[in-house]
């Protein structure tokens, strides 16, 4: 009972921590930002905690993938990872959920389809702990746009659909299977 105590304090202050840093644009690439604190330390970080990128790197970063539309992984840990994403019509063929992932999503500028939740049919494992499914009974269809942020908890089936461009941030914690 205390482990599942303990992972389910991890997991509600990676949603914390990732939440507030994507709000305030802010991108993080240390694991201790991410860890809940031990029993009796503060939550301070420490100096070397930490890593700023710049809006001159992102900008950089941004301008090589509207060239070549793709994911750019700018950090992974054994906690968590922070991908940069640009989509030029592109579209999911099925649904995906991770038992050992949440997604915090922010549109960086454009927009794009999310289909969210559901119970999915015909799924299939593509390896541990994540899975396809060509579709999920049930799910929110919702269209985000400049500024948006969508919170995608393990287990939830989701699947993105862009129409036109967008580019988003999408900061995956990485834990123990739920």
């Amino acid at each position: 009972m205390e482990k599942n105590k303990i992972q389910e304090s991890s997991r509600r202050n990676f949603l914390r921590t990732a939440t507030v840093a994507a709000a305030a644009g802010f991108t993080l690439s240390d694991a201790k930002l991410f860890a809940a604190p031990a029993q009796g330390q503060g939550t301070a970080a420490t100096p070397d905690s930490f890593k700023l990128y710049t809006a001159e790197h992102l900008a950089e970063e941004w301008q090589a993938l509207d060239k070549a539309p793709a994911n750019k992984t700018i950090v992974i840990n054994a906690n968590y990872s922070i991908i940069l994403t640009v989509e030029k019509a592109k579209s999911a063929k099925e649904f995906e959920w991770h038992e050992g992932r949440d997604h915090v999503i922010q549109i960086v500028d454009g927009t794009t389809d999310y289909e969210v939740g559901g119970t999915p049919k015909g799924g299939h494992s593509t390896g541990p702990g994540e899975w396809l499914a060509p579709e999920s009974e049930g799910a929110t269809k919702m269209t985000l746009k400049k500024g948006d942020m969508l919170l995608v908890p393990r287990g939830t089936p989701h699947k993105r659909s862009t129409t036109d461009n967008v580019r988003l941030t999408i900061i995956s914690s990485i834990g123990p299977k739920a």
